[in-house]
């Protein structure tokens, strides 16, 4: 059986639990606990409370002077950024496998880390934002930027079963969590099977934890 494919692929376990600075409704933190569950490290959750500004504090602020979650903090590593910490991750406990080591393949695995930070962020992520906190956001142009992109994403996996080909990888994980949830900020993915199916192909990976579902937009 492929390793990567069955997440049987083990890393090696840190000293001490890695500490993730989180909050659970949020798809930037939950593709980092994602990833550190797929790899099956000891986790210590700690809850940041947005509402009181918590990750504005002086205490936080020493951590990641931009004030945003996730964090981790991996022994004497503090390290910010989703993406970062999971090339962090895939570098220090599996390298070569959820980033591999080949030029091709690592750059496009980069490229889609690239749509996580842009067309992702800027599309069904912030439709679901506008939709949570009534934040004042576009969302006509919200959800076209998130249907352009499921479109694109749609045809990319009608050729592999993953974005990178046919095992999964940072790549995927980058870009699980805010499409799993974008009904929740009125995008339906009713009109992509190839999407949906590899949806489920992620949630079928050993050691799968699911995103906080929140009962808003069309999940309501």
């Amino acid at each position: 059986m492929n390793p990567i494919s069955t997440g049987l692929k083990s890393a090696a376990n840190p000293a001490q639990p890695i500490k993730l600075y989180r909050h659970p409704i949020s798809g930037h933190c939950h593709r980092v606990e994602l990833f550190l569950s797929l790899l099956n490290l000891p986790i210590e959750l700690i809850h940041i409370n947005l509402t009181s500004r918590a990750q504005k504090s002086p205490e936080f602020l020493a951590m990641n002077p931009f004030g945003q979650i996730p964090v981790i903090q991996d022994g004497a590593t503090t390290l910010a950024d989703a993406n970062a910490i999971l090339v962090y991750l895939a570098h220090k406990y599996v390298p070569d496998t959820w980033l591999p080591l080949d030029s091709t393949q690592a750059a496009q695995v980069q490229r889609w880390l690239s749509v996580a930070a842009g067309l992702l962020a800027f599309g069904p992520a912030a439709a679901r934002v506008a939709v949570l906190f009534n934040a004042p956001i576009n969302t006509v142009e919200a959800i076209a930027r998130a249907n352009n992109l499921f479109g694109v994403m749609e045809q990319t996996l009608s050729q592999t079963p993953f974005l990178v080909g046919s095992n999964p990888t940072l790549a995927d994980i980058a870009n699980y969590s805010y499409i799993a949830r974008a009904p929740e900020g009125n995008v339906s993915l009713q009109p992509y099977p190839n999407l949906r199916a590899w949806l489920a192909r992620i949630e079928a990976l050993p050691g799968f934890v699911p995103m906080t579902t929140t009962p808003v937009g069309l999940v309501a």
